[in-house]
């Protein structure tokens, strides 16, 4: 067991998890960017009357997310952890400037679908490099901060977005605003306001070392050698070494996805896939996904739905930094079950109050109450446990697996969510949600083992047998 005691060099542990965080940023800037300037592009493209392609417009990210997880593991095993991060910023910085001169609507697409390779590349990539450089006493906090900056990415397209638009007459006609500056020009800055972090983040990537425990398994341990010194000194660099190497038979060995159906690795994979697709299926997503719709349904005019929705980013930032001085105290496994718990019975009220048509502040304190829930708990600790549980040999094709099998999660809700709310309506959605909650509260207490203060070789040796 490594030392618990050794001096960490923080600031620097700080410092290169922040620069892989940034990956976090782009995921939760470009993923949200689109939602401001929809009004404005869609008139440019003149697709106001066709749901289809505006329905491929917001969602064609997403085909680029998937891709971009399922190559993340074959990229990542063979070349590391760092050259992945650096073209996902590449492909970050590429789609922010060309949506915005994007001319047609087939070129705003396929700009679009390369956004979705960063993002998927970075969701997978960042808390996973953000693990291996951890020690185990701060590893939770520090993987985390890729939540947090997912989060502020989210609150900074907003800002950017009302920061760059203009003031729309409420009568004003499609041909009207396709011919402002919000129709003509304004949409467009708000994509390429994200060349700056992309850019940045390509830039920073350059400075922060490989992963130590890739380089291990690669049969260069000698360069591994000097990152595991800056972090922790010497009697922590060889007593990692150690460790590590006693995980890993076939340094050498090339990606193999075959090493995936071994029995040894099934109750690892099981737990990983279950929780990607549990935090995706838990249903919060839908409040900011459908937050128009929502707040709608409970009486909210326009204008109070916008400041609705700036309440809620703001919540789920506050939670998030809850959640960072929290996870390495409480322990993942009981902020998950917190998590599973507290969702449910928020669901569970909240379809009551949709079902008795309460309106108004019921609604926005128990949507308010769920967001801060999820925050703290389900959003951030899934990503700290998948980046911890996989084992050394699979860790980048895993870690690729259930990023690939989250973001399939992810389009199944934003696709069911318009059908449940018209067959079930409001109430029976949610209530709907509040019973998976409850499968997934019973999941996690029979299987999830708590990971806390454990090196990365300690959770392997105890889920693989």
């Amino acid at each position: 067991m490594t030392s618990q005691n050794n001096k960490f060099n923080n600031s620097y542990l700080l410092a290169i998890s922040m620069v892989s965080a940034m990956g976090g940023l782009l995921f939760g800037y470009d993923w949200v960017v689109i939602g401001g300037a929809k009004p404005f592009y869609e008139r440019f493209f003149d697709i106001t009357t066709s749901a289809n392609l505006q329905a491929w417009a917001m969602s064609s990210a997403l085909i680029g997310c998937i891709l971009g997880a399922v190559v993340s593991g074959v990229i990542s095993d063979k070349v590391g952890r760092k050259y992945p991060l650096l073209l996902a910023a590449l492909l970050f910085t590429i789609s922010a400037f060309g949506t915005g001169i994007a001319d047609t609507y087939n070129v705003f697409i396929v700009y679009r679908i390369i956004g979705g390779l960063g993002i998927g590349l970075a969701s997978a990539l960042s808390p996973m490099y953000i693990a291996e450089v951890s020690p185990s006493k701060y590893r939770g906090r520090l993987v985390s901060l890729n939540q947090m900056t997912i989060v502020i990415g989210i609150l900074a397209a907003q800002i950017v977005n009302i920061l760059i638009a203009e003031e729309v007459p409420v009568n004003a006609t499609d041909s009207f605003i396709r011919a402002s500056w919000n129709g003509t020009i304004g949409w467009r800055w708000m994509f390429w306001a994200e060349v700056f972090p992309a850019l940045a983040f390509f830039i920073f990537i350059f400075f922060v070392p490989e992963s130590p425990r890739w380089l291990i398994k690669a049969g260069q341990p000698e360069k591994a050698i000097p990152t595991l010194r800056k972090i922790g000194g010497d009697v922590y660099a060889q007593e990692e070494m150690k460790s590590i190497q006693t995980t890993i038979h076939n340094v050498a060995e090339k990606v193999d996805f075959k090493l995936l159906t071994y029995s040894k690795y099934r109750k690892v994979l099981i737990i990983g896939v279950v929780l990607a697709v549990f935090q995706q299926w838990c249903g919060i997503n839908t409040v900011f996904n459908y937050a128009d719709e929502i707040f709608t349904a409970a009486g909210y005019g326009v204008s109070d739905t916008l400041f609705n929705i700036v309440i809620t980013g703001s919540v789920n930032l506050i939670f998030t930094l809850v959640a960072m001085f929290t996870v390495d105290k409480w322990g993942r496994k009981k902020l998950m079950v917190f998590g599973a718990i507290g969702l449910a019975i928020v669901y569970i009220f909240l379809g009551s109050v949709f079902y008795f048509e309460l309106k108004g502040l019921a609604v926005l304190s128990l949507v308010v109450s769920g967001i801060g829930i999820y925050a703290m708990s389900l959003a951030p600790i899934t990503w700290v446990i998948l980046s911890e549980i996989f084992p050394n040999q699979i860790r980048g094709t895993a870690m690729a697996l259930a990023t690939f099998v989250l973001w399939i999660a992810c389009f199944i809700l934003t696709y069911t969510f318009p059908l449940l709310n018209k067959g079930l309506g409001a109430a029976g959605t949610f209530w709907v949600y509040a019973v998976i909650c409850l499968f997934g509260l019973l999941f996690i207490c029979k299987n999830l083992p708590e990971t806390k203060g454990k090196s990365l070789e300690e959770i392997e040796n105890e889920l693989v047998k």
